[in-house]
């Protein structure tokens, strides 16, 4: 059989991404996503370079799955963090790898940033009504209300207690992104 470098190229990835969300990019292993693989270190030096150029290329994967599976142009900020909040729920490693990312970088600047600036920013602009200044904040509000909710489960067990689901709390997040200051029901007419 052919070698096939695409193939391989897809297998190291999905390693890697597994192997970046459970350990971090400090404590991910070369050897391990190698194995995982089914592929020798020299591929992935090759292909991707070193670990923290791997890392990156995971995170620039994962950032284009999102925003496709979830897109900016919806001006309906409740109904995209119930979205984001499904997508999350479904892919717990994008979550993991975000918080991997902001654990270890800092505030430092991250893979892709630029891209993922620019995704923030069709965000922004499909929910900014006429003249509204808040558009910023009402989205940075809405990815903490998700992203928090499905990273700090003992927090919300503590909280909400024990039979506190993630059905309840979707639609809770969704009320409270259409309470945020600036808020509109209806979108803006161009």
């Amino acid at each position: 059989m052919a070698y096939d470098s695409k193939a391989t190229k897809e297998r190291i990835l999905a390693a890697a991404t597994a192997e970046f969300a459970q350990h971090g990019m400090a404590g991910a292993r070369v050897d391990r996503i190698a194995a995982e693989a089914k592929a020798n270190k020299r591929a992935i030096y090759e292909y991707f370079g070193d670990k923290n150029k791997l890392f990156a290329a995971v995170l620039e994967r994962l950032m284009a799955d999102l925003a496709q599976a979830v897109p900016p142009g919806d001006e309906d900020l409740p109904a995209y963090a119930e979205r984001l909040f499904d997508y999350h729920r479904a892919h717990p490693e994008a979550l993991r790898l975000l918080m991997w990312e902001a654990l270890e970088l800092g505030d430092q600047p991250v893979p892709g940033e630029e891209a993922r600036t620019q995704h923030y920013e069709d965000k922004v602009r499909a929910t900014q009504a006429a003249s509204d200044g808040e558009a910023r904040g009402r989205l940075f509000f809405t990815l903490g209300l998700v992203g928090w909710s499905l990273a700090m489960p003992q927090l919300r067990r503590m909280i909400l207690g024990p039979d506190g689901t993630l059905e309840q709390l979707r639609p809770a997040i969704a009320e409270a992104v259409r309470t945020l200051p600036g808020h509109s029901e209806t979108p803006p007419q161009n």
